[in-house]
């Protein structure tokens, strides 16, 4: 957007203010010449007209025609001076009429109306003592003056159409760069849930394997040996998770390297499989069909965030994970931690802190997939979550 914002001067007033030096693109400088030789081509076409004038004036007239010529690679820089110059000057030259009318297009393409309309006026207004000095036999005073005027008004229109078409692409490639931000704001969102979501569900098991290690150091060595192994599993996975979201990141259009399918609905009961080779009393009630991919998928990360909860909040406690639903009805996902907590399965000193942005996360998930989310305790002091997907 910064770029766009960088142009904007450049590309509908012409470049910096009146006066200040402009930078040309080759476009710029392919324009520019084309014009200069437009206007050198009108000054010539205008060399019978000064036929039998006194040869001081007809000096006069070659001398400042050329300067208005070479003035006209001037117009971006002084893009209002310029034609108001040149505009006193023909009053009662001839040869100033080329480099006029490139003057005048300029001002209207560079400047608004309100600018560009005052500058078009007092050209309009030197017809007047220009026709008077000058008269055209064929037309006569008031049919010239008129024609004079039609001129002027066809090249402030034309000059305003350009105007308005630079503003349409400006605008449109403004919009543009505003809606690939848009997108890759919500891409790093997006990646930004999906690391929470999977980095807390690992850690959280990683931290009940490494706890129980070190409550229970004389435990016999075939379960220290399982509890390390399953520690560095869940490093190992966590390790290429961020692998994976690293590679997103840094993936472009060329890379052929596709993106690591997504977990769904069918790889729920592995996830409560895992939970309960931690430790965890995970009970899974899933009377689901198949749903969409996007409701697979957000109804698993809710109950793998709603797992993780419960091993930070509440280590100990019995899960109860329910999915439920119908393609007309939408996914229902309950996942309920029971109140009551085993004997010497308390929360431990050494538990993992809690953030406090998992439920935020998953209400914006829930959110952007058009569904609704509610949590707390209910009557009998059991913390529940539950939230509704509907299908697309």
């Amino acid at each position: 957007m910064t770029e766009y914002r960088w142009l904007l001067p450049s590309v509908l007033l012409g470049g910096a203010d009146e006066g200040q030096p402009v930078r040309r693109s080759m476009r710029d400088w392919i324009v520019d010449t084309l014009l200069f030789l437009a206007a050198c081509g009108i000054a010539l076409l205008s060399l019978s007209d000064i036929e039998g004038d006194p040869p001081a004036l007809v000096l006069t007239e070659l001398v400042v025609g050329a300067l208005a010529c070479g003035a006209v690679w001037l117009r971006r820089r002084w893009p209002v001076m310029l034609p108001v110059v040149l505009a006193m000057l023909s009053t009662g030259l001839v040869m100033v009429g080329g480099p006029q009318v490139v003057a005048l297009f300029s001002v209207a393409v560079h400047r608004p109306f309100k600018v560009a309309g005052p500058v078009v006026l007092l050209s309009t207004v030197t017809l007047f003592p220009y026709v008077a000095l000058r008269p055209d036999p064929e037309l006569g005073y008031w049919p010239s003056v008129v024609v004079g005027i039609a001129f002027s008004g066809m090249l402030l229109a034309w000059g305003m159409v350009v105007r308005a078409r630079r503003q349409v692409v400006w605008s449109l490639r403004a919009q543009a760069e505003v809606a690939a931000e848009e997108a890759r704001r919500l891409e790093r969102e997006r990646i930004a849930r999906e690391m929470h979501d999977v980095l807390a569900h690992r850690i959280s098991i990683l931290s009940l394997h490494a706890g129980a290690l070190e409550f229970h150091p004389d435990a016999p060595p075939e379960q220290i040996a399982k509890a390390a192994g399953a520690i560095r599993s869940s490093a190992h996975e966590a390790l290429q998770d961020l692998r994976q979201v690293i590679g997103v990141l840094r993936h472009t259009p060329d890379d052929p390297t596709p993106e690591r399918p997504q977990p769904t609905l069918a790889d729920l009961p592995a996830l409560v499989e895992e939970s309960r080779q931690a430790g965890m009393d995970v009970t899974l009630d899933l009377q689901q069909p198949e749903p969409p991919e996007a409701v697979g998928r957000n109804a698993y990360r809710i109950v793998q965030e709603a797992l993780t909860n419960a091993r930070k909040h509440a280590p100990g406690a019995p899960v109860t994970v329910s999915v439920a639903g119908e393609p007309v009805q939408g996914t229902c996902v309950t996942v309920r931690n029971l109140r009551a907590v085993p004997a010497g399965r308390a929360r431990r000193a050494g538990a993992i802190p809690g953030t406090g942005t998992g439920l935020i996360g998953l209400a914006e998930r829930v959110d952007l997939a058009g569904g609704r989310l509610e949590h707390g305790a209910d009557s009998n002091g059991d913390f529940v979550l539950r939230a509704w997907l509907p299908w697309p």
